[in-house]
């Protein structure tokens, strides 16, 4: 898929990922669901969040996090209060430390609270995306507060591309989870 450059793209881009990912999850068994994550014993990827996502759980607040931060970005600048996207004390550096306190944060939260989460930030993301003209998205520093780069990008990241990167994940889980059962 071809990364979005319109208003209408982005939103077909995020609609259509959020309905593959919910539909991949629908279609996990409950043992697929609730089980910890593990992608078999000969997974090799060594990226942190590998090892940080626990359960499934902990990919859906991980999504719902990353749409909080680009909401409260977004609508605070919007409103003209300069915040910048990652919260202090972090930075692009560091935020792999910020994901494993946001990790740490949902400990408590169960499934179905973390499903209803993020089912209600993608909605309110869309919302947002849809209030924004193609301008206003994908000129490069249209808005001072997003640098070099365009607001849609990042829409596109919190959006599409990570909802593929979720599916990456739990397809490998699926995977694996289905290697363990008998022939």
């Amino acid at each position: 898929m071809a990364r979005p450059t319109s208003q209408s793209a982005l939103l077909d881009a995020a609609k259509t990922q959020y309905t593959k990912l919910m539909s991949l999850i629908d279609s996990m068994s409950d043992i697929e669901r609730s089980v910890p994550l593990s992608y078999g014993p000969d997974f090799k990827k060594t990226e942190a969040h590998w090892t940080r996502d626990q359960s499934l759980r902990d990919i859906l607040v991980h999504l719902y996090e990353w749409h909080q931060l680009l909401l409260n970005w977004a609508n605070s600048n919007l409103a003209g209060e300069a915040l910048p996207f990652l919260p202090k004390p972090y930075t692009w550096k560091t935020y792999g430390d910020m994901n494993v306190e946001l990790w740490r944060k949902h400990q408590d939260t169960s499934y179905d609270e973390a499903r209803q989460l993020l089912e209600e930030s993608h909605r309110s993301v869309v919302t947002l995306i849809e209030g924004l003209s193609n301008e206003e998205l994908f000129e490069k520093a249209f808005f001072p507060w997003t640098g070099t780069t365009s607001l849609g990008s990042y829409c596109v990241s919190a959006t599409s591309s990570h909802y593929d990167w979720a599916i990456k994940k739990i397809r490998a889980h699926i995977r694996a989870q289905q290697a363990l059962k008998p022939a």
